[in-house]
């Protein structure tokens, strides 16, 4: 279809199976998310990045949203 193929990464810092979606259109932008469940795919953040390292304080949200999604999976 022309479209560019997806630059994406692991991002074990997060979690285990936790991938990073990376575009590079009119700025850096970033989706961490975890696709390793059959009902769903979870977005943990999305953001734009302003450095060349990922800030702590995103992979701290995406690592405790990726916590929340394992508890409450444990419950069902």
């Amino acid at each position: 279809m022309g479209l560019p193929l997806l630059d994406v990464k692991p991002m074990p810092a997060v979690g285990a199976d936790v991938m990073e979606i990376r575009v590079h259109m009119g700025g850096e932008y970033r989706v961490i998310y975890v696709a390793k469940y059959t009902e769903a795919v979870y977005v943990l953040h999305a953001f734009e990045k302003h450095s060349q390292r990922t800030r702590q304080g995103d992979i701290e949200l995406a690592r405790s949203r990726f916590r929340l999604v394992e508890r409450s999976r444990l419950r069902e």
